[in-house]
């Protein structure tokens, strides 16, 4: 049996192969960007590619605009829209009860509001 020339055809088979499978997996992103761009309504909630979240007020071919404040409208391409909000992102909001524990934990740099520092 030659192995010589079957490490040859597998050297040569699997770039091959890899190429395959990568166009293969672009083309199934590109499909499923499509639909879903298609699928975009007038008042659904979405989130953009950079994190915009707002409300889509207009659609044409190409863009899109999102209401993103009452009064503010910002025209998008359609392409970055990048996904749908979910019901419980959009409805849920968070209160404070003590305003003068927030106002000291806010003004510190690198950390996220409403959290405790140094173990306060």
């Amino acid at each position: 049996m030659n192995t010589n020339g079957t490490f040859s055809l597998l050297i040569f088979a699997l770039p091959l192969l890899l190429l395959g499978w990568l166009f293969f997996t672009q083309n199934k992103r590109m499909r499923q960007m499509r639909e879903f761009s298609s699928s975009l309504n007038v008042g659904d909630l979405v989130v953009t590619s950079s994190g915009i979240y707002g409300t889509i007020k207009h659609l044409d071919d190409s863009s899109a605009w999102l209401e993103v404040a009452e009064g503010t409208t910002i025209r998008f391409d359609r392409r970055a829209v990048a996904m749908k909000q979910t019901d419980t992102a959009a409805t849920s909001t968070t209160t404070s009860t003590d305003a003068s524990t927030d106002a000291s934990t806010d003004d510190a740099p690198g950390t996220t509001p409403g959290t405790p520092q140094n173990g306060q």
